[in-house]
């Protein structure tokens, strides 16, 4: 419960600051041309607000929703998701959105984005500023990877120690890594000490490699006990720190990623189990370990988790990690190199919305809520931050009615043809965007219900 709610308050702490900053973009180009702000809300406030207040001499009232879907601010004279229609039936005044001209309105709307945009760089910036840029060079990882069959189908072995493709090194291990592989022609690599080059097709599907179970590629772990819980199954049989799980049912274990995937395998048969036998067979496992001195075998109950409980060295424990530091003014182009290259891959990814797979991974608050770690840091916080922020940017200005980019468009068009879309056909797109919406935030939040109810 407690990691559950340490989670909750960094994802509203990040978004309700994202929301504030996004409708801040709006408010600062609408004053700035002299257009009036009706309200500026955090959270939508549908029936009724949690507190609101109406400054003196302002025609803005400030408030908080109780529905945290996101914000507005809505702007006198303008056609939006608060479906003002007898606004609109008013006559024309110099304060209004829609007497405004063209270039004023457009940048009343791009505000959001734009903000958004600036502070994920800010960010970014600021992270490799105060923290530099912590990782593990893929080619120090000197124990290699291990490969699933379908990476082994190309060409590659466990222990493989990846160096580079024909465009670039790697750098760290992270979704890039996985990225450089899809669109890779060649890989380059070191195998029992020799360097070597294996063929790849140049388009493997990323989304594929990513969801594959096990993964396309993983960091090699020793199969090796660093620390045992105290009342474990482990403990019960005698599994000291040092030992090397061996074997489990007689299946052979080179490594910690192999013992994962056999607990994977009885994981499947838990699922199936229909008894209380059948449960308890799924659980029952014989398991093999030793060291230098010593072999044992022992048959033991798995936790109703399927743990034996035991911990290995993480990979921070393994190898030694760099760090890049930066000061203040070489950290402003570095963060905004990392924060545009964030933009880009994740544009890029977006082609994989469209598949049936693409369309599966689709994840409401619960996904980006489980983003966050959990427990209170601020690194992953403020990089969190950052990352939901360019989303946000992204998102908003797409050309979907109802959103920034929806307006965007449409101005874009009057500006084109001199010719304004007719208020009839603007509050009719507004309904079918904000429709689309409802339709994609529906689908997101469904796929975390059924991928925590096991069956997604």
């Amino acid at each position: 419960m407690e990691v559950f709610l340490i989670r909750v308050l960094q994802f509203m702490l990040a978004i309700s600051l994202l929301v504030l900053l996004h409708e801040g973009g709006h408010f600062f180009f609408a004053k700035l041309f002299g257009v009036r702000v009706d309200k500026f809300y955090i959270f939508f406030d549908w029936k009724f607000s949690l507190f609101k207040f109406k400054p003196k001499n302002s025609d803005t009232e400030y408030g908080v929703g109780w529905i945290p879907l996101g914000g507005y601010c809505k702007i006198a004279g303008m056609i939006d998701e608060s479906f003002d229609t007898e606004q609109m039936k008013q006559p024309e005044q110099p304060w209004e959105f829609r007497t405004k001209p063209t270039w004023q309105r457009l940048l009343i709307m791009i505000g959001g984005v734009l903000v958004n945009f600036l502070l994920a760089l800010f960010i970014y910036s600021q992270i490799l500023f105060w923290w530099g840029d912590t990782y593990i060079p893929v080619k120090d990882m000197t124990l290699g990877m291990k490969f699933n069959q379908e990476a082994k189908s190309y060409g590659f072995q466990d222990g493989d120690i990846l160096v580079g493709t024909d465009t670039k090194a790697f750098k760290d291990f992270s979704a890039d890594l996985y990225r450089d592989i899809s669109e890779a022609h060649r890989v380059d690599i070191i195998r029992n000490g020799q360097p070597m080059s294996i063929t790849l097709p140049g388009d493997l599907n990323l989304l594929g490699m990513l969801k594959a179970d096990p993964s396309f590629v993983r960091p090699l772990l020793p199969a090796q006990v660093d620390s045992i819980m105290p009342g474990s199954p482990a403990a019960g049989i005698g599994i000291q720190k040092g030992d090397r799980i061996l074997a489990l049912n007689d299946a052979a274990i080179d490594s910690y990623n192999e013992f994962v995937d056999q607990l994977g395998r009885r994981h499947d048969m838990l699922l199936t189990a229909k008894t209380q036998a059948d449960s308890l067979k799924a659980r029952t496992v014989t398991v093999v370990y030793g060291n230098d001195t010593h072999c044992d075998t022992a048959s033991v109950v798995l936790t109703p988790d399927l743990k034996l409980g035991f911990s290995i060295k993480s990979i921070a424990d393994i190898y030694k990690p760099i760090t890049t530091e930066y000061g203040f003014f070489e950290s402003i182009p570095a963060g905004i190199k990392y924060g545009w290259h964030v933009l880009a891959s994740y544009v890029d990814d977006m082609k994989y919305v469209f598949s049936a797979e693409g369309a599966k991974s689709l994840g409401g608050f619960g996904a980006i809520g489980s983003l966050f770690p959990p427990m209170w840091d601020w690194y992953m916080f403020w990089k969190m931050t950052a990352f939901l922020s360019i989303i946000l940017a992204f998102m908003n200005i797409l050309p979907i009615p109802a959103l920034d980019g929806g307006h965007v468009l449409f101005l874009l068009y009057e500006m084109i043809t001199r010719r304004k879309p007719s208020e009839n056909f603007m509050i009719k797109a507004e309904y079918v965007g904000f429709g689309i919406l409802i339709l994609l935030m529906v689908v997101a939040n469904l796929n975390d219900i059924l991928r925590w109810l096991g069956y997604m």
